[in-house]
């Protein structure tokens, strides 16, 4: 049996190297800590250890999508550059067609090597060719059966994607797809700790607030509440805000009658 030069131990061959640049951006989505850093950033490590992984690829673009991803709605996106988030906004924001819709919806990879003349995406696809974004590998982000986002692989050459390059961009995918829900979970637990301990926070000047407006008016706790939020709709305020500024003038009117 013949052996190539990486069997060999010379120069490692395409493949070799390939796999090589793979098992890289793998290592580093399993090195990424998520709570060292927002969400936003972990999707741009995300994407540029994509850029590593897969062959041809001359940028990529993360997109974390909602519930309801029949609408292309976008919940958060980070890319490998200036072109890429543009492709991003081309797709999710302006003009809600391209590979990274299609492959949402579809749940399956889409290629194409030549966007230019793309057919299936008519407003998209000359952009991206204006734009010198001629080929795309676009891989559905999928956690135990459900879409959770979409990673688009670009490259400037015109089919510069072969069934080599979409194998291994559909192993990185799966890793990729892990780290990305989890960073994604880790952030609403974030957002929804930061909204309890605002909540704890604001809570007694609304009780104090509601408190004062049952004195005034002989009303309920509940139609007490209700005015508080008529007048911060009417006022585009926060309840908190209100319920501040009632106090303080309460406050105020008892300091006055007390030191006239």
């Amino acid at each position: 049996m013949t052996l190539d030069a990486g069997e060999a131990g010379g120069t490692p061959t395409k493949a070799t190297a390939d796999e090589a640049d793979l098992q890289a951006g793998i290592d580093h989505l399993a090195g990424l800590v998520a709570d060292s850093m927002d969400l936003g950033q972990l999707l741009t490590e995300v994407a540029v250890s994509g850029a590593q992984a897969v062959p041809g690829a001359d940028g990529v673009g993360l997109t974390l999508v909602g519930a309801d991803r029949s609408d292309g709605a976008a919940i958060e996106s980070a890319g490998t550059g200036a072109v890429i988030d543009q492709l991003v906004r081309l797709q999710f924001a302006d003009l809600h067609e391209g590979p990274c819709i299609t492959a949402v919806a579809n749940a399956m990879t889409v290629r194409s090597g030549s966007l230019g003349g793309e057919k299936r995406w008519p407003r998209f696809g000359p952009r991206a060719g204006r734009l010198g974004v001629n080929s795309v590998l676009a891989l559905p982000l999928g956690v135990a059966g459900t879409v959770i986002g979409v990673m688009g692989v670009y490259s400037h050459r015109r089919n510069g994607f072969d069934d080599h390059a979409a194998e291994l961009a559909q192993l990185f995918a799966k890793p990729a797809a892990v780290a990305v829900h989890n960073a994604h979970i880790l952030s609403q637990a974030q957002t929804l700790t930061a909204q309890l301990q605002v909540a704890l926070t604001t809570r007694p000047i609304i009780d104090q607030a509601i408190g004062l407006l049952r004195g005034r008016t002989g009303r309920s706790a509940e139609d007490s509440f209700a005015q508080l939020r008529a007048i911060s709709q009417a006022e585009h305020r926060k309840v908190a805000e209100v319920a501040q500024q009632i106090v303080e003038d309460a406050v105020r009117r008892a300091r006055s009658r007390r030191h006239p």
